[in-house]
């Protein structure tokens, strides 16, 4: 149960209070376990990786677990986040607490305001195109959700981004989707679905990047790193299938001719072999 906090002039928890908050435990960890926020104030290792993977260091370490806990629910909207509290748990600087809270704040997930401290905000509120927000959810107990939202977003953006793309012939456009198209079908033959993800990630970007639309552009860098976490290829199966390699293909062969209604076409057949696709579009008439 929610603790109360101090008086509204400060809007900090009592001392001791935030012991009694269920904050979010390390994935994998038992759930008889300390929380993620006991022992030697280290974050989850899941933080640590992720992190750690974009050369973040301690600040953004602090950032990946925080946000983490908030977007699988474990610190609930209005909850109070007190910087003092963090810093000591953490055994990290004001300036560090500080600097990763006005992250947080400026993807929607916390607010500050005078007189009232800073508190967890609504889902309503979140940036949920955020690359971080995609992840967590990614990986959190939204998971399934992320995936079908996903898909709907792209079935929405994709087919168009295809049609203008093939307006848009660039010759070393052309040939970088032929070298991905290749590195995919290399890929499977070899069994390396990491690489066929990666190739596969970097053909639909390609597609948003060259559609000349700036918004559909600014959409790439956010599909891009959905895809990578989304848990299948982008390709739509739930692995790579020398299926979807022949879309991705035709759909090349289609922009390198310029015709936007086959580009179009492709994409959509591409999209349709997709697990959730009935969730978002009916079945195809029989003739």
């Amino acid at each position: 149960m929610m603790t109360a906090a101090r008086p509204a002039d400060t809007g900090l928890t009592g001392p001791g209070e935030l012991d009694r908050y269920p904050y979010a435990e390390a994935p994998g960890a038992d759930r008889g376990a300390s929380s993620a926020w006991d022992g030697e104030a280290e974050l989850s290792r899941a933080g640590r990786r992720a992190a750690g993977s974009r050369g973040r260091g301690l600040h953004g370490q602090l950032v990946q677990q925080l946000g983490q806990m908030i977007v699988s629910g474990d610190l609930g909207a209005d909850r109070p986040l007190v910087p003092e509290e963090i810093g000591q748990r953490f055994e990290v600087s004001r300036t560090v607490v500080r600097e990763s809270l006005r992250v947080l704040e400026a993807k929607g997930l916390v607010s500050a305001r005078p007189n009232v401290g800073t508190r967890v905000r609504p889902v309503s509120d979140w940036n949920l195109l955020d690359p971080d927000i995609i992840e967590w959810r990614a990986f959190g107990p939204q998971r399934e959700d992320q995936r079908r939202e996903l898909f709907e977003l792209r079935w929405t953006i994709e087919p168009l981004a295809a049609r203008l793309a093939a307006g848009h012939g660039r010759e070393e456009v052309q040939q970088r989707l032929v070298d991905m198209a290749e590195i995919m079908g290399h890929a499977l033959a070899q069994g390396d679905s990491l690489t066929f993800s990666r190739a596969d990630a970097e053909f639909h970007a390609l597609l948003l990047q060259v559609a000349g639309n700036r918004m559909l552009e600014h959409l790439a860098g956010i599909v891009s790193s959905a895809l990578h976490v989304s848990g299948a290829p982008s390709g739509g199966c739930d692995r790579p299938t020398e299926a979807g390699v022949g879309h991705h293909l035709r759909i090349v062969d289609a922009v390198g001719a310029g015709d936007g209604a086959g580009a179009e076409a492709a994409m959509r057949q591409l999209l349709v072999t997709h697990p959730d696709v009935e969730r978002v579009v009916p079945a195809p008439r029989e003739h």
